[in-house]
């Protein structure tokens, strides 16, 4: 028997949750002093109000080595899926309680750096499960879905530029003169960091220039998926996606909302498109 887990980056929808099992284990999201567990308790459009409200970027905390150590035992074959090693210290966490395990039982078990986030993790667990369905052994998933990884590109849009400006990802002088030119950068995960990849005048213009660029670096997708997750903008989602229906041959698309961490990330309003 073969489980997947991974960190609350990951993000799903109703109809996932019930067609995959992947076991998430919540990060710890603070706005001000207030602790919230990024779980399915979670209310996120009242998190993403509170998050306006704050003057301070809400920080997170991620999952303990013990807490991957206790989803790894019990368990023959696991596999890990965590948020970009360049944007959290999960991955690092899942290794040390990978290393914890190994020391009381033999098993399988790797941990799958996404360099991504959010639908990118989504995409990855996916593919776990299809190689899973074709009875891949263990080792032949790893091979397998880490030239996934390695081939797979992520790309985001945030309405708001708001959290980037409080990290200190967009200097602040920077992103306040983008706002007030409606300048909206689509960003990209290279090697699992953040960078601009275009920065384009409108919201209009700037998703339809990632579709087109999509539909360039995609080229016959007809074998492929593709994931968008929104933070509360499920019509700009549902645009984009008929949009990609438009111009590319993908198999599927797939639409999710995000939860706690990736809605902290992308902030109000944002995309984030995984292929």
């Amino acid at each position: 028997m073969f489980k997947i887990i991974s960190d609350s980056s990951l993000d799903l929808n109703d109809q996932l949750e019930k067609e995959v099992d992947i076991e998430k284990i919540p990060f710890k999201l603070y706005i001000d002093e207030e602790e919230i567990i990024d779980d399915e308790n979670l209310d996120v459009i009242e998190f993403i109000q509170k998050m306006k409200k704050s003057a301070k970027l809400p920080r997170t905390a991620c999952p303990s080595p013990n807490d991957f150590k206790e989803k790894f035992d019990g368990h023959d074959n696991v596999f890990a899926i965590t948020i970009s090693s360049k944007l959290s210290g999960t991955y690092n966490s899942a290794m040390l309680g990978m290393n914890l395990a190994l020391e009381e039982a033999k098993k399988n078990i790797h941990v799958f750096d996404s360099k991504s986030a959010s639908v990118g993790q989504t995409l990855i667990g996916l593919k776990i499960k299809d190689l899973i369905d074709k009875d891949f052994s263990f080792d032949k998933i790893v091979e397998d879905v880490e030239s996934y990884i390695k081939n797979m590109k992520t790309f985001f849009i945030s309405e708001s530029l708001d959290n980037l400006i409080k990290n200190g990802r967009i200097p602040s002088w920077k992103g306040k003169l983008a706002m007030a030119l409606k300048i909206r950068p689509i960003m990209t995960a290279t090697e699992g960091d953040i960078e601009v990849y275009e920065k384009v005048r409108g919201s209009n213009k700037a998703f339809e220039k990632l579709a087109q660029n999509i539909s360039e670096l995609a080229k016959d997708a007809s074998e492929k998926r593709i994931a968008i997750s929104h933070v509360n903008n499920l019509e700009r989602a549902k645009s984009l996606k008929a949009r990609l229906q438009e111009i590319t041959n993908f198999k599927e698309i797939i639409i999710v909302p995000t939860h706690g961490l990736t809605s902290l990330y992308c902030d109000d309003q944002g995309i984030i498109v995984a292929f």
